[in-house]
């Protein structure tokens, strides 16, 4: 029997999660409707203010029981003046990577008509692939000793991991090849200069020869990063270590239009977190001026997953008449503040819900 109803864990998080998070959830009751998919929603209060307020972070039994959901989908996390002891933001998001697992991170960049942007570029549609367990966030939960004086962090790259992370390249790139694109993965690196990018760059070339049908390149990360601003028709799938993939995932939606198109998923084998790549904005926070447009991409992407993770056709209709009516609001208005508009939060989601199927 296909599988039709699905439990999504919710987390609103902080500053603007809560206000995007019910504007997504605002446009997915008429489209799981429109597409008889059942979503069976429990929010979870954790973030930076949870933090504020009792002094813990997200506990290991609380990640064991959102683990049972089908889906998690987050808002916004973090908040710029509540820190941990150790100078660092909070957020549960880190922990559940490690704790789940969800080796790595998919952060679509495309340009969307309509949409401003720097770039003399005729089409950008790219898929950048964050590493997020290891690289130079291997270390984050080390035992340190403060110091005023020095401080170190380590990069670790294993072998095993970076197949499962260029195994999922290769088939992000025949999936989106069947859609159009290319077919292509480009891994950025630094090779020349540190030893465990000399073993991501060889198992990359393993993998490479494994998967013929799909083209690959390399580059070194600053020459990679460059031809984000040059050059970003180049891309199609861009892979990368940790810490290098969270800044060119960055770079690749700032010449799409900025971080408010800019969607993510965190993910392994069989669990999946979504979120929007922005931060929580807490200077815009309860003004209803938020763009919900990352979060209800996050939200198409999220439906993609469950498709894939269950066979489930339904879920693939329904990602893409999402895209399509996102696509179509972009295109026509009323666009938000952020995209060169000036619609609050509430009329763009009113237009989405209105440019849905019926």
């Amino acid at each position: 029997m296909i599988k039709t109803n699905f439990s999504i864990a919710v987390m609103p998080g902080d500053g603007i999660g809560p206000e995007v998070i019910h504007a997504t959830l605002e446009v997915l009751q008429p489209l799981c409707s429109r597409f008889d998919i059942t979503f069976d929603y429990r929010n979870y209060d954790f973030g930076a203010a949870f933090y504020r307020r009792t002094g813990r972070t997200i506990s290991v039994a609380e990640m064991d029981e959102i683990g049972r959901y089908d889906a998690v989908l987050f808002g916004a996390m973090g908040l710029p003046d509540v820190r941990k002891p150790d100078g660092t933001e909070v957020g549960p998001q880190v922990d559940m990577r490690a704790h789940f697992g969800l080796f790595a991170s998919l952060r679509p960049a495309r340009l969307y008509p309509g949409v401003p942007t720097r770039v003399k570029a005729d089409a950008i549609d790219m898929l950048v692939i964050r590493e997020t367990t290891e690289g130079m966030f291997a270390g984050i939960n080390d035992v340190v000793q403060p110091s005023d004086e020095s401080m170190s962090d380590r990069m670790t790259i294993t072998r095993s991991n970076s197949v499962r992370l260029f195994e999922l390249a290769f088939r992000q790139a025949r999936q989106r090849k069947a859609r159009g694109t290319p077919g292509h993965v480009t891994l950025l690196h630094k090779s020349n200069a540190l030893r465990s990018q000399v073993l991501l760059e060889r198992v990359f070339d393993e993998v490479a020869a494994r998967h013929r049908d799909i083209g690959s390149a390399k580059f070194y990360i600053d020459a990679g990063a460059m031809y984000f601003v040059t050059n970003p028709e180049r891309y199609d799938v861009v892979v990368a270590e940790n810490i290098f993939g969270d800044i060119v995932s960055e770079v690749g939606a700032g010449v799409v239009g900025g971080l408010g198109v800019a969607p993510s998923g965190d993910v392994s084998e069989s669990r999946g977190v979504f979120q929007p790549s922005h931060g929580s904005a807490p200077d815009i926070a309860g003004q209803g001026l938020a763009n919900p447009i990352a979060t209800m991409l996050s939200a198409a992407m999220m439906l993609e997953w469950l498709a894939s993770q269950h066979q489930q056709a339904q879920c693939v209709s329904a990602a893409r008449a999402l895209e399509a009516a996102v696509t179509k609001v972009l295109r026509e208005g009323p666009r938000p503040r952020d995209l060169g508009g000036s619609a609050n939060t509430a009329e763009v989601t009113r237009a989405v819900i209105a440019a849905l199927p019926t």
